[in-house]
């Protein structure tokens, strides 16, 4: 935009950061943006238009951009659903630097740019191809590709959500990352996601030709989303394993559950992650670490962090480090849980304060929601956004956009910084050739069963078998077999 050296109206700066005149005034009064009244007329300082650092701070977002560098790195890798970087950080800890971050939200688009100036950075992957993906990244049409990593938005195949998988736009976004993949055709890609995709449902014609059955029951549909997301990578010529791994065996101070699939071109069978820790210190492997361990020089008064209402305080008050509502007097709990008191489960996330010696629960996008309770083991206070970043792990000076609790969103959507870098580990022994570092036999993944590629596809073959058996009597009674049984 050409100022000629003219004041500029709020008109002016609205066209300048694309988003509406009222939004610019609003900047002007809250004082983001410096501005003189002239009548009843607010005028802008042409100034403030070259002024790089104001106008990245209050544009609605920034645009997509080529990345600035042209050298081509021995290991070529390309992010998406980049967020902060968690995951991208991790395996650059491993000597993996990716060349393009993908991201939608303008916070997190911010911060990627604050973090890596550099780097490519486009949006909504379903508006790119192969081809404007390679243009963003900055390599050629016949570039090979070494890794593709991404986390596709989890929340259509969350457990605590509706469960709509690929009927849900946000499921139908994990289709798009495997069209690219299979179209970018990288020796590696890696996908993070919820433990919910093991047992989404997703119900097409499609879906039943690959399950090799009419699905019936809710529990015959179970598992429907993975098993189609496996036979589109193994059609387009991937070996696909996967497993759900705990970051906390990786040396996060987390118990944060994801699964993580290694999807290789050239046919061979990635091995699971081997860990670095064990819950109780076996396997000649050192203990979980924990929030003291990662926090315990952190000076109070440096802390930014939300708020919990008095009302709720009352309560947390009562509570000692690693306790939460049932640890409240009995007389007491009906008060502070009402009728939640009824809904099944344990409830542990209810005024839940952190144990001083365990890895934290999985961080939160919002650590004062009562489900999910985040409070610190003895501070009246939810953790602090300096604490969410030392649980997952990025570095003291790493540079977060965004108000509170845009913050606290990034960070809790974040892939910890360890399991980042396990992974990035065995891209490179993989791509170097090196000998793989395999897990301890009988080490425990995970509490729950069927969440390794190998006893999934045993369970599918079983309900195929006891679905076909049923189709055979009148009445069909209820599959047990189910995902996820402690």
């Amino acid at each position: 935009m050409e100022t000629n050296g003219q004041y500029l109206s709020a008109e002016d700066m609205s066209e300048y950061l694309k988003c509406t005149p009222q939004y610019v005034r609003k900047l002007i009064r809250e004082g983001k943006i410096p501005a003189q009244q002239v009548g009843k007329t607010w005028v802008i300082e042409p100034s403030v238009v070259n002024n790089k650092e104001i106008i990245f701070k209050l544009s609605k977002d920034i645009p997509d951009q080529i990345r600035k560098n042209s050298e081509i790195p021995e290991i070529v890798a390309l992010s998406f659903f980049s967020g902060a970087m968690g995951l991208d950080y991790g395996i650059g800890q491993a000597g993996i630097h990716p060349l393009l971050t993908s991201e939608i939200e303008p916070n997190a688009r911010k911060t990627i740019l604050l973090n890596k100036p550099e780097i490519g950075l486009i949006g909504d992957i379903n508006k790119y191809d192969a081809k404007e993906i390679r243009k963003f990244a900055n390599i050629s049409e016949d570039q090979d590709i070494d890794l593709i990593i991404g986390g596709p938005p989890c929340q259509a195949f969350s457990t605590a959500g509706q469960r709509k998988g690929f009927q849900d736009s946000r499921g139908n976004v994990f289709l798009t990352f495997i069209d690219r993949i299979l179209a970018l055709r990288p020796k590696y890609a890696v996908i993070e996601n919820v433990r919910g995709i093991l047992s989404a449902p997703f119900e097409s014609p499609e879906v039943e030709k690959r399950f090799g059955f009419p699905l019936k029951t809710p529990e015959e549909k179970k598992g429907g989303a993975l098993v189609y997301i496996l036979s589109k990578l193994e059609e387009g010529g991937y070996t696909v394993t996967f497993n759900l791994y705990n970051a906390a065996n990786y040396g996060a101070p987390q118990k944060r559950e994801r699964v993580v699939f290694f999807c290789s071109r050239n046919g061979e069978k990635v091995p699971y992650l081997p860990p670095t820790n064990d819950e109780h210190g076996n396997f000649g492997l050192p203990k979980w670490r924990t929030f003291r361990e990662v926090t315990h020089n952190m000076e109070e008064s440096k802390q930014l962090h939300m708020n919990f209402p008095e009302k709720r305080l009352k309560f947390f008050r009562l509570l000692r480090d690693g306790q939460y509502w049932k640890n409240l007097p009995e007389n007491l709990q009906y008060e502070a849980m009402g009728e939640k008191l009824k809904l099944g489960g344990g409830k542990t996330g209810f005024f839940r304060r952190l144990a001083w010696n365990q890895p934290s629960p999985t961080l939160v996008t919002d650590p004062t929601m009562p489900a999910t309770d985040l409070c610190h083991p003895s501070k009246d206070r939810p953790l602090s956004i300096q604490e969410y970043a030392r649980i997952q792990e990025f570095p003291d000076d790493w540079k977060f956009f965004g108000e509170l609790s845009d913050i606290y969103k990034q960070i809790g959507n974040a892939v910890p910084i360890s399991l980042g870098k396990a992974i990035g580990k065995q891209v490179v022994k993989l791509l170097q050739h090196e000998p793989l570092d395999l897990p301890p036999a009988g080490f425990p993944f995970s509490r729950y069963t069927y969440t390794d590629d190998v006893s999934f596809k045993k369970l599918m073959e079983m309900k195929k078998q006891k679905a076909l058996k049923n189709q055979h009597q009148e009445k069909q009674p209820e599959l047990e077999l189910d995902f996820g049984v402690a």
